[in-house]
């Protein structure tokens, strides 16, 4: 038996800093618990299940995580819990808020303060200095000194070069204002990829939300084929519904059956799916649904028999063509793009999008070939590619001068290919309009699988009459569809493929009377 006595052992027992007092540690969901019972709450099973999910993730030391809950389900609010209880394992911990605009960040620290402020088992961090203890940022009582606050809220657009953080809290940073363009949704990305700069090594990453787009962040995987990695890829995530795999409610207390469908008919079924149901879609209405597109990936065949050529789409004989150019120049990021088109119709009718290409110069080559020429052999190579009789100008503004280098670049290339210019004179929202609706509507239009890979099907999407919106390739495309059909005969290479029919050369012998 040791013969220290027990008040010199006492004195050995290392003892709390005067300024920094030892706080009982408590799992998440006893926090969230305590705190409930403090306010007059009850803690739904629902805030149990995200609770232990967060302390477990914590503990198992996952730094990248993404939390979806339906909207109003209280998850802001779990977040701030959670803020305040990571504190009080470690003081020390320096915590950055994001949201889509500053005051929305400074609610979280102003929700966050609260609990220090009031909770059982924080209200030790309260520092002695009002100082410290401010509107968009504090410190608590803490033994290391330090430049950053315990806990900052900075809006997604706000300057944050310089700043350190031990943790990074996403809290809905996708809002309409941040992804209601496809530049509005890269320039979030853009700064979203700052975080990387931010935050120290091995710290905490958490995305809290609810997906605002088609292509949200949150999305598990990107772009029509899934072939482009999600933005948020590798990240652990907790995805809750309002309703489970049964269709029924995750918070039946709070929403009940005809709460839910009240709820569904006042926002629509596509901001439904996507803020209740954690689906990714545009919560607007939109205008021109890609996914009334019949999609195929067949190649163009032209097959020569009995002196005839067939040009065909799965199986399907086509018998007119129409191609349409709208030129631009300068960068496509900065302005309108050069984009043409190709649409076939087969015997029976129905259209096929086979082509749409956005074109772009080499400002390397300039030296050597001037602009307008490099965009004028890009079409006449796709003009040779997809066998086309003719192709349209849009001479509006820029494009007069084009057809007569269209057809130099034509004829070098051996192709005996009319070259038809056009003045719109028409509104351009009635244009795409009178040219996709009645098609859409009969589901009429085939699009090939190289077209959902190009900003056309983003164009669909997110096209709005009335609006500033990205619409090259649909004027470009609607003129194919409002083109008389051409049935012109056409030469290529060393041979004419006369693939329409009744366009094939045929000799018939006549006798006369003497």
């Amino acid at each position: 038996m040791s013969s220290v006595p027990r008040s010199s052992r006492a004195e050995r027992r290392p003892t709390a800093r005067a300024d920094q007092p030892e706080f009982p540690k408590i799992g998440f969901p006893q926090f969230v618990w305590l705190w409930n019972r403090c306010q007059g709450q009850a803690t739904p099973p629902l805030h149990v299940e995200i609770a232990e999910w967060l302390e477990r993730r914590w503990h198992a030391n996952d730094r990248r995580l993404v939390l979806l809950v339906f909207r109003s389900a209280g998850k802001s609010t779990l977040v701030g819990i959670f803020c305040a209880w990571l504190l009080l394992n470690d003081p020390n911990l320096r915590i950055l808020v994001l949201a889509a605009e500053h005051d929305l960040a400074r609610k979280m620290v102003r929700n966050v303060k609260g609990i220090i402020e009031r909770h059982p088992a924080t209200r030790g961090l309260v520092p002695k200095r009002a100082e410290q203890w401010a509107s968009d940022q504090f410190t608590v009582r803490r033994h290391l000194t330090r430049r950053d606050p315990s806990l900052l809220a900075r809006g997604i657009g706000a300057n944050i070069t310089g700043s350190r953080a031990d943790v990074v809290i996403c809290d809905d940073v996708e809002v309409p204002n941040t992804c209601a363009t496809a530049p509005r949704r890269e320039e979030l990305r853009s700064r979203l990829r700052e975080i990387s700069y931010v935050l120290v090594p091995g710290g905490l990453q958490l995305y809290v939300g609810t997906p605002h787009s088609y292509d949200s962040i949150y999305a598990e995987e990107r772009g029509e084929d899934g072939k482009a990695p999600a933005f948020l890829a590798g990240f652990r995530r907790l995805c809750i519904p309002l309703l489970d795999a049964r269709g029924e409610s995750r918070w039946p207390e709070r929403f009940t059956a005809e709460d839910i469908a009240e709820i569904r008919r006042r926002s629509g079924p596509a901001k439904f799916e996507s803020q209740m149901l954690l689906r990714p879609r545009s919560v607007e209405d939109i205008r021109l649904d890609p996914a009334l597109l019949v999609r195929y990936d067949a190649p163009l065949e032209l097959h020569e028999a009995n002196g005839e050529s067939v040009l065909s789409l799965s199986g399907r004989r086509l018998v007119s063509a129409s191609c349409w150019w709208d030129p631009a120049y300068g960068a496509p990021e900065l302005g309108d793009a050069s984009v043409v088109a190709a649409v076939f119709v087969d015997e029976g009718g129905a259209y096929w999008l086979h082509d749409v290409r956005y074109l772009n110069h080499d400002p390397a080559q300039r030296h050597e070939v001037d602009e307008a020429t490099q965009l004028c052999r890009q079409v006449a190579a796709f003009v040779r590619d997809l066998y086309l009789p003719s192709v349209t100008i849009e001479t509006n503004g820029l494009g007069r001068f084009l057809p007569a280098l269209l057809r130099r670049e034509l004829q070098a290339l051996g192709l005996a290919c009319p070259v038809f210019e056009h003045v719109s004179r028409s509104n351009k929202e009635q244009r795409i309009l009178q040219a996709f609706d009645p098609l859409l509507a009969a589901a009429a239009l085939r699009a090939h699988a190289g077209v959902w890979a190009s900003p056309f099907i983003e164009e669909m999407r997110e096209w709005r009459p009335g609006r500033r919106c990205r619409d090259d390739g649909l004027d470009a495309v609607s003129g194919c569809l409002l083109a008389e059909p051409v049935r012109l005969p056409r030469t290529g290479p060393g041979r004419r493929h006369a693939w329409r029919p009744g366009r094939s050369p045929h000799a018939a012998t006549i006798e006369f009377d003497p």
